[in-house]
């Protein structure tokens, strides 16, 4: 009984890590949520809560370096998984980008930051480290925004992609170069200290290349045989970890490594696997890095000099805006997209911080200098979401391409047997049955390219709203017998249901309901032929799964036939108790007590079901 004991008084630092997970998840518990609520993004909430935690405010967590040293490793998983996502063939087609706009970018922006430093009273050698460092951008804000929005496919996603990887890519040298520009150190060594990084870079690249070409699918083959879900993803983690540490100790960035890593394996079979065992993983560690760049900003420095900080923060912004959207332009982008890059790629990043460490260490920058402008590059972070946000719901509007909206179909009376509103996936099989049939009908559908390409195959299809009475009366529904909602969104059917109820009340409805919230609006407005647009297809797949669990069919689709008229009834007594949550759940939960007792009092679905277990044995 003492061992325990003695662990637990002699193990302070197991506490102390343990008290430091506990305060970062409750400031990310607490806070994120709140930002997210408020539309302001998860990025901003992290950087909200390091604050909060953060020496410069409540103190819970003190050491915000050490914290950030570690946090770094977000950036690696996030790396990593970028990697998986891109074929060798596609990094291929992207050299241009990488390469051509990338230079571009960081040359313009790094002159004009440059410049400005130079301006301001710094040494040409001090400018030139200021303006590179500063001109960095950050890869997980960035990346994580455009994530948020499904945006990294699209052209601006890419380009910043390929422009983030080419910062990574020229920021070693840069970093291998400051002890060179710091006082008399190129005179003092010469060039053989930058010669001897460029060849141990080099080297370590090619390593890991090679080695990774020939040696990951093997042992990713191994870990897979094993059929240990611990042993894969403990192999992933030492792929990830092993890459990122190799790069480093070359003097590389622990990112490229990761990235180079994940593009290996992004043609192989085991790259989903893979992915899902590292997500977890590169979730949390992104948001404690965010979380300690929070922490790094001195606010009290934002006290003691106001409007300088933020007037330098104003500047920077505007600078690498002016720069990018100038870069973009030369590049021979369009406005629309220089403009959604100068507002994605406005802020300072984390490489900054390294560089302008570095340049402290090297006695080529003051250190006070360096905190100043680390604060800088922390703020023009956190108003990156904010900008992102305002652009898109702001500017990014005035780029949309006005098309005059076409004038509505008037629709020929041709004394039509159906109407169809909405001409889908689901319209259009009706319509290729009723065709079949030679059953006159009439289409309105409110979506102008859909119209124009179901014309093409020669089907009678108008431009329209079905909601408006004047176009529904022009298409024949005077003298129809049977008008059919098939749109897809259920406000919509609900506007041409209770349009069609009030105007045309000799109309038999009948309607698609997307789900059962949408069936029930319907059947609250009086619509009783109705089908909800997955109960077939989902009863006829549990049908076949039954056959191939060896029940006959004929039992399978006894076993279906049992269950449609209890689904139905349950639909009919959920309605009843329509919008509280409460009743609801308990009519669910008795809904399906039910079903089991109805299956089980049928013997022959009772028999078929206990052979199973048997069968299967």
């Amino acid at each position: 009984m003492g061992a325990p004991l003695a662990i637990r008084k002699e193990s302070p630092l197991a506490t102390g890590l343990l008290l430091n997970a506990l305060i970062f998840l409750a400031a990310a518990v607490l806070i994120v949520p709140v930002f997210k609520r408020l539309g302001l993004g998860e990025v901003l909430g992290y950087l909200a809560a390091g604050v909060v935690i953060g020496p410069s405010v409540l103190a819970l967590v003190p050491d915000a370096e050490a914290v950030l040293q570690f946090a770094q490793v977000g950036i690696v998983f996030l790396l990593f998984v970028i990697g998986l996502e891109l074929k060798p063939a596609r990094l291929r087609v992207m050299r241009k980008a990488v390469f051509g706009f990338g230079s571009l970018q960081v040359a313009v922006t790094t002159a004009l930051l440059a410049l400005a430093a130079w301006s301001l009273g710094l040494s040409p050698a001090a400018a030139l480290v200021v303006g590179f460092s500063l001109g960095l951008c950050s890869t997980p804000l960035v990346l994580h925004l455009l994530g948020e929005r499904k945006e990294l496919q699209t052209r601006h996603g890419r380009h910043a992609f390929a422009l983030l990887l080419f910062q990574d890519l020229a920021a070693i040298p840069v970093l291998a170069a400051i002890p060179i520009l710091a006082a008399d150190a190129l005179m003092a060594d010469g060039a053989a200290p930058l010669l001897r990084e460029v060849a141990l870079a080099a080297g370590a690249f090619t390593g890991l290349i090679v080695g990774g070409r020939y040696l990951l699918r093997p042992l990713f083959h191994y870990a897979a045989a094993t059929r240990s879900r611990e042993v894969f993803a403990g192999t992933a983690l030492l792929v990830v970890i092993g890459a990122a540490l190799l790069m480093e100790l070359a003097g590389l960035s622990m990112a490229l490594g990761a990235f180079i890593a994940g593009v290996l394996l992004a043609d192989s079979e085991y790259r989903h696997n893979i992915e899902a065992d590292i997500e977890p993983f590169r979730g949390l560690l992104l948001g404690l890095f965010f979380m300690a760049v929070g922490m790094m900003a001195e606010i009290g420095l934002l006290a003691e000099m106001p409007l300088a900080i933020l007037g330098l923060t104003l500047g920077l912004v505007l600078l690498k805006g002016l720069s990018v959207t100038l870069a973009a332009r030369l590049y021979r982008s369009g406005w629309k997209e220089a403009s959604n890059l100068a507002v994605l790629l406005s802020q300072g990043g984390e490489f900054g911080f390294v560089l302008l460490s570095a340049a402290a260490a090297a006695a080529l920058l003051d250190q006070a200098l360096v905190s100043l402008l680390i604060l800088v590059v922390s703020l023009s972070m956190a108003t990156t979401p904010l900008l992102f946000q305002l652009h898109v719901h702001g500017l990014r509007r005035l780029f949309v391409t006005q098309r005059a909206k076409p004038a509505y179909d008037r629709p020929s009376d041709e004394s039509p047997e159906i109407l169809i509103a909405g001409f889908g996936r689901f319209g259009q099989i009706m319509g290729r049955a009723l065709q079949g049939l030679k059953i006159p009908y009439t289409v309105l559908d409110i979506n102008a390219d859909q119209v124009e390409f179901v014309r093409r195959y020669g089907n009678k299809v108008y431009f329209g709203d079905a909601s408006r009475t004047d176009l529904l009366e022009a298409a024949g529904a005077g003298r129809a017998r049977v008008l059919v909602v098939a749109v897809g969104d259920p406000e919509a059917s609900m506007r041409i249901v209770e349009q069609v109820k009030r105007r045309f009340p000799h109309l038999r409805l009948y309607a698609r309901a997307r789900n059962r919230y949408h069936a029930h609006l319907l059947m609250r407005a009086g619509v009783t032929n109705l089908v909800r647009e997955l109960l077939p297809a989902s009863l006829e797949l549990t049908r076949e799964a039954l056959v191939g669990l060896g029940i006959s069919r004929d039992q399978a689709q006894h076993t279906i036939d049992t269950f449609r008229p209890h689904d139905e009834q349950a639909l009919r007594r959920q309605l009843e108790v329509f919008g509280n949550e409460k009743q609801l759940i308990q009519t669910i939960q008795e809904a399906a007590r039910e079903l089991e007792a109805l299956y089980e009092a049928d013997e022959d679905i009772a028999t078929r079901m206990e052979e199973i277990p048997r069968r299967r044995d």
